[in-house]
């Protein structure tokens, strides 16, 4: 094993030689696998980008209308009903912890900003939140501690598609995917089983049920490898592809005896549709502020994804409100809570076990809806959807009736992806921007459609083709308003010419690049 990155103070705890071990074995036993499945993905994509159908699976059919159920849900995830969610950042791991959500996923994933330090330091974090022990003083003299009653912890790592740089096995980097499921297994798996609760993982990005299979052995041999019972592991896996919409049930077959649920990752479900379809004009999606769960390919992907885990007794958990309060505009707050509302109502409605949130403040609001649905009941997943199937032509159907694409949403996709890249640069990865917590995800549809505007000629309204060159200038001038609005010393101190960099590598090249964090990764330490 080569650490390319200083190991100093309680990193050492971490980066021991027996976990290092452990990642090894994981490394060698899996990491061909990912590469191939990997290779396969791309295959799939060129095949949609070339015009073929996306459709269910023939080869599955066996699976999708066999009976069969998930086994049973732990006791203390058998109540999701309001998830917060969040950097592995020790201040705010505290405050989503006694935040009163019934689950914090605290995350290496879309929130993070994967720098060495916040790798290797918010594994330091999570041992300290399992073990109870985690605190923080600020420099205003405010403390941090945990209350008596905190949320029940689960922790997301990076997809399959990113690498740990800073771990080389054989001379090979190791999968970030490995790389943070293990760290935080070989210290953390049996500690939480001896406190009454489990290890338990947020699983993102997968596009197949070929990817989810390999998770599976990747628990069974972790499980194997420290003697715990085959099932200890469970995982939530976030629906956030269109083509792992396709394979809910196999996804949930496959790892059978590890899941308790499927979770509506919408944000980056959007951004997927726009990558898969991109240069297709039959997929162009209007301002990303009117693409919301009530349009007929989220509503369907919606109610597939609810009647899918029912039927299999695993747990349906809705999408993220994104909205960050004002401490300013008591307007802005009334407007945006009354939509946050309405998103709960309708999840709820809907049938779904639990919901997001990206702030403290949103999750009374959340949990009353989902009290009021509830009543004293624990989750809603004996309920069964109504009757009527959800189609490929259902899921497929982009159409977002009276949807207009302006130069006020060109502008906001710009100014946004630079603030963010920014951000992420200085190592934040969950930025508050114009009232809404961005991320990975909501970065990548707006970048994303940049790129697809101009492949297509859009027209914004009044009549105006996107361009390069157009989108060049809106650039200047976004980064003049930042410059004016935050002042010219914090602006030279930022990091906005690299931001500007990477945001036209992935938003004004011809060929769609598959992540933003890919390119991104090289200006991180």
């Amino acid at each position: 094993m080569d650490i390319r990155g200083p190991v100093e103070g309680r990193v050492e705890s971490i980066l021991t030689p027996e976990a290092l071990g452990f990642l090894a074995v994981l490394h060698r036993a899996f990491d061909a696998t990912r590469k191939r499945l990997l290779v396969e993905r791309m295959k799939r994509w060129e095949d949609l980008r070339r015009g073929s159908r996306l459709d269910f699976l023939p080869e599955t059919r066996s699976v999708r209308e066999g009976e069969w159920r998930v086994p049973s849900v732990p006791e203390d995830l058998q109540d999701r009903r309001v998830e917060i969610t969040g950097p592995v950042e020790r201040k705010m791991m505290i405050n989503a912890l006694n935040s009163g959500a019934k689950v914090f996923m605290a995350d290496f994933e879309d929130s993070l900003s994967p720098t060495w330090s916040n790798v290797v330091v918010g594994h330091v974090n999570l041992v300290d939140a399992v073990r109870r022990t985690i605190a923080y003083d600020a420099p205003d003299g405010r403390t941090y501690r945990l209350k008596d009653r905190i949320a029940t912890l689960l922790v997301r790592p990076r997809g399959w598609h990113l690498e740990e740089k800073h771990l080389r096995v054989d001379g090979h980097p190791v999968s970030a995917s490995l790389a943070d499921f293990g760290l935080f297994f070989f210290h953390n798996a049996k500690e939480l089983l001896a406190r009454g609760t489990g290890p338990y993982f947020y699983l993102a990005k997968l596009e197949s049920h070929l990817e989810a299979r390999l998770w599976n052995v990747v628990f069974q041999r972790a499980e194997e490898a420290l003697g715990l019972p085959r099932g200890t592991i469970k995982a939530t896996v976030l629906i956030e592809t269109i083509p792992a919409a396709f394979e809910m049930n196999e996804i949930l077959y496959e790892l059978r005896e590890h899941i308790v649920g499927l979770n509506a990752g919408r944000w980056d479900y959007i951004f997927s549709i726009i990558k898969k379809f991109g240069n297709r004009p039959e997929f162009i999606l209007p301002d990303r502020a009117q693409v919301t769960m009530v349009v007929p390919f989220m509503r369907a992907y919606a109610r597939l994804l609810v009647r899918t885990c029912h039927r299999r007794g695993a747990h349906a958990i809705g999408g993220m409100a994104a909205f960050i309060p004002s401490r300013k505009d008591p307007k802005v707050n009334e407007m945006a809570i009354a939509k946050v509302r309405e998103d709960k109502v309708r999840e709820a409605n809907d049938g779904f076990d639990g919901t997001w949130v990206a702030h403290p403040d949103l999750v009374p609001i959340a949990m009353e809806v989902f009290d009021g649905a509830l009543g004293s009941k624990r989750n809603q997943v004996s309920r069964l959807a109504e009757e009527g199937s959800v189609s490929a032509k259902d899921l497929l159907d982009v159409r977002v009736p009276g949807g207009t694409t302006t130069e006020a949403g060109l502008r906001n996709n710009v100014s946004v992806a630079l603030q963010y890249l920014e951000s992420w640069l200085r190592g934040n990865g969950a930025a508050a921007i114009y009232n809404l917590m961005e991320d990975t995800a909501t970065a990548e549809i707006a970048r994303s459609q940049v790129w697809q505007w101009i492949r297509h000629h859009v027209a914004i309204q009044g009549g105006t083709e996107v361009t390069r060159a157009g989108v060049k200038t809106i650039e200047d001038e976004e980064l003049r308003k930042i410059r004016e609005t935050i002042g010219p010393e914090a602006f030279r101190q930022g990091r906005f010419r690299e931001a500007q960099e990477i945001f036209e590598r992935v938003s004004l090249a011809e060929d769609f690049v598959e992540f933003l964090t890919l390119p991104a990764n090289d200006y991180l330490d």
